[in-house]
């Protein structure tokens, strides 16, 4: 009897034969393997930290009206620049850039449309914490030659692929194309992505919760009485004890939530209520929603699911509750009785 083949999955391999079993088309497993090309140019860059001379501020502003770091401004242009002239895509939007851009008309333009968050959690990167690379590819709508911002504003339902790159003591891709979501670590010696976790799940339960404890005070009603709750332990009413972590980098807190289970929180608050949220819908909330849910979890804004939430605007933000199933629950249950009670 023949054995399995124990030899190691490329990304490219495992893309190929998610193609052969019609679950990726050949131009959307060409345009992920250039992200994922892209993402090894960024993991070097962040590697060699200030060897490269690439920590502290870039000196400039995005669009949100952050201070850019010296790494979003070159994972950003290393995104742009890979994705240009590869033919997959229709057009591209970074959260770095005020509107989305279509491809230059010297090249040979795709059905595909890519968003990016080049660098999440780049606070981090001058004191060598864990950051991350996140993206979501829509379809870019029918008869669309030159696509808009209106065109990317569709709901995460639509997504065809989504998946993060985090740069830490490992280099790791994890990806979804619809169908489980699956975890890559770069080989650094070889030079490419191989498969080592296929079909993540997050575990269901959890006592282990991710919050900016320091916004409490702007926290609402219920969101103040869930975490009171879970920080009674095993006396309150949740009847057991939580641990809290906090990386303040969404990518790392996600990958361990995707690990290990746990639920990832960033309320409204009424700090920023005003914005709708403090997290990007189309560049973080979305893609995160997409991998999760694949993986067994769930993702809510704490009184919708995250992707069914119909885009207004291409840096529109929203509250995030994402992680093991029935905690989000929990969350959103929390919610629904203070909503029912005013």
């Amino acid at each position: 009897m023949t054995q399995p083949s124990t030899t190691p999955v490329s990304l490219t391999r495992f893309l190929i034969e998610e193609q052969r079993a019609g679950r990726v088309s050949a131009d959307l497993r060409l345009l992920i393997e250039v992200v994922a090309r892209a993402c090894k140019t960024i993991s070097i860059a962040v590697g060699k930290g200030a060897l490269g001379g690439v920590l502290g501020d870039a000196g400039t502003g995005n669009i949100q009206g952050e201070a850019q770091k010296k790494l979003d401004v070159i994972a950003n242009d290393v995104l742009l620049e890979a994705n240009a002239w590869g033919g997959h895509l229709a057009g591209l939007a970074s959260e770095e850039m005020d509107h989305s851009m279509p491809i230059p008309d010297v090249y040979p333009r795709g059905n595909f449309l890519l968003l990016f968050d080049p660098l999440d959690g780049s606070s981090n990167i001058d004191v060598n914490v864990s950051v991350g690379t996140i993206f979501s590819v829509l379809r870019c709508p029918e008869g669309v030659v030159t696509p808009a911002d209106e065109h990317f504003l569709q709901p995460g339902t639509a997504q065809v692929a989504a998946g993060y790159c985090v740069y830490g003591p490992q280099t790791t891709l994890v990806l979804t194309v619809g169908h489980g979501t699956h975890a890559f670590t770069l080989d650094r010696e070889v030079g490419s992505f191989v498969l080592t976790t296929r079909g993540m799940r997050v575990p269901e339960e959890t006592k282990e919760f991710a919050v900016n404890a320091s916004n409490q005070r702007f926290w609402e009603p219920p969101m103040q009485r869930y975490v009171g709750d879970m920080l009674l332990g095993k006396e309150g009413p949740r009847g057991k004890d939580f641990n809290m972590r906090w990386i303040a980098s969404m990518v790392a807190d996600v990958h361990r939530i995707m690990t290990r289970g746990g639920i990832f929180s960033y309320p409204l608050d009424s700090k920023c209520a005003p914005k709708g949220g403090k997290l990007r819908l189309m560049y973080e909330a979305n893609p995160m929603s997409f991998l999760v849910e694949q993986a067994g979890g769930a993702a809510s804004t704490g009184r919708q699911r995250m992707m069914d939430v119909q885009p207004t605007g291409l840096h529109q933000r929203v509250p995030v509750f994402l992680g093991s199933k029935a905690e989000v629950e929990a969350a959103v249950r929390y919610h629904a009785e203070h909503d029912a009670a005013h």
